[in-house]
């Protein structure tokens, strides 16, 4: 299974990239590593990880980074709606729903 973002999420992913990686080189590279980790082992079985209340949202922690990886499963694809930190603005996700 393939994943895409929510344009939303994918300019946090991005953003978190290019933050990491100013606070010191090769960080960034690492973060990415992490999340492709992450995915990959979503994509394998999206199932794996218990949904949420009724919107079925699923949530995923990232292991060394302070962030969590909120997606939903359509037929054929994985759709990663936010990539939210830890302690900031919870659930400011949900209007991508």
């Amino acid at each position: 299974m393939k994943y895409q973002f929510h344009p939303a999420a994918e300019a946090e992913y991005l953003e978190s990239v290019a933050y990491f990686e100013s606070k010191q080189p090769g960080l960034g590279a690492s973060y990415l590593m992490e999340f492709e980790r992450v995915l990959s082992k979503v994509c394998e079985a999206p199932d794996r990880y218990p949904a949420e209340g009724e919107s079925r949202v699923r949530k995923v922690q990232m292991r060394r980074f302070p962030f969590a990886v909120l997606y939903r499963v359509s037929s054929d694809k994985v759709q990663v709606l936010a990539v939210a930190h830890h302690r900031r603005r919870p659930q400011y996700w949900l209007g991508r729903i």
